[in-house]
């Protein structure tokens, strides 16, 4: 397979502005469904008046789970739980920690996929009051059939304006939720990811840029499976992988944040 992407999103910080167009993911406002879904972002000091932009779930009033490639640990992250825009203030500074086997582009036997991609955002002060995501048991994700269903949500980009040259992206800076189903095949880089379907003709949703470390939920519950993690092409179809958080030294670390 080609060299996979990261979820990740760099804009222009301009977090008010909106483009009225229907998403190509197959996703819908999430409204208030999922409230402990946030949206992350850190000013990057390369790129005057831009942010990198990232999603992820509480876990408790300060604990903030999403993917370890989005954010420098040495700055600060900024969390919102606000649905979308305007935001106003409703940022609240943490601070960022890696899993301390993260590795970027490190498993060579899988396209350069990372390793261990998950981090903790440890909120300065209590950002919201629940309810919470919560964790899986360990390895759940290995007792659930293939199609078992997923719900996906994330602030990342909604679909792609076409036509006249490359695709322009639409970011909504909005909260989304679409359905979608867990994959097996031999295509599966590594135990670590879960595979994702990401096929809009077939009615399931997928996940895109500035969705890195929101959740997959199994199904009609705020149980989290996987973060977001990888894309295999910039149209963000046909399949997408996420870092399993069933794992147990993945659930050890996050634990750690918890107690």
């Amino acid at each position: 397979m080609k060299r996979a992407l990261r979820a990740a999103l760099v804009i222009a910080a301009v977090l008010a502005a909106v483009v009225p167009v229907a998403t190509v993911t197959n996703g819908q406002p999430d409204g208030a469904n999922h409230p402990y879904v946030g949206v992350a972002i850190q000013e990057i000091p390369s790129m005057p008046g831009f942010v990198s932009v990232c999603s992820g779930s509480a876990l408790s009033p300060t604990a903030f789970l999403t993917a370890a490639h989005c954010f420098d640990p040495s700055l600060p992250v900024f969390v919102s739980f606000k649905s979308g825009p305007p935001f106003g203030a409703s940022f609240t500074p943490g601070v960022v920690t890696n899993h301390p086997l993260w590795c970027f582009e490190c498993d060579h036997s899988a396209a350069g996929t990372d390793t261990h991609d998950v981090a903790v955002v440890s909120l300065l002060a209590p950002a919201t009051a629940g309810p919470f995501a919560l964790l899986p048991s360990v390895g759940l994700a290995d007792t659930l059939p293939t199609k078992t269903d997923v719900d996906l949500v994330g602030y990342g980009v909604q679909g792609f304006i076409r036509g006249g040259g490359k695709p322009g992206q639409v970011f909504l800076f909005t909260r989304y939720f679409a359905p979608s189903q867990l994959v097996q095949s031999n295509d599966v880089l590594s135990p670590q990811f879960l595979k994702l379907t990401a096929n809009p003709s077939k009615g399931k949703g997928g996940v895109c840029f500035g969705d890195s470390g929101g959740p997959d939920l199994l199904a009609g519950t705020d149980t989290i499976l996987a973060v977001n993690s990888l894309v295999t092409n910039t149209n963000c179809a046909g399949v997408t992988y996420s870092q399993r958080v069933d794992l147990p030294d993945i659930l050890e670390f996050i634990q750690g944040f918890l107690n």
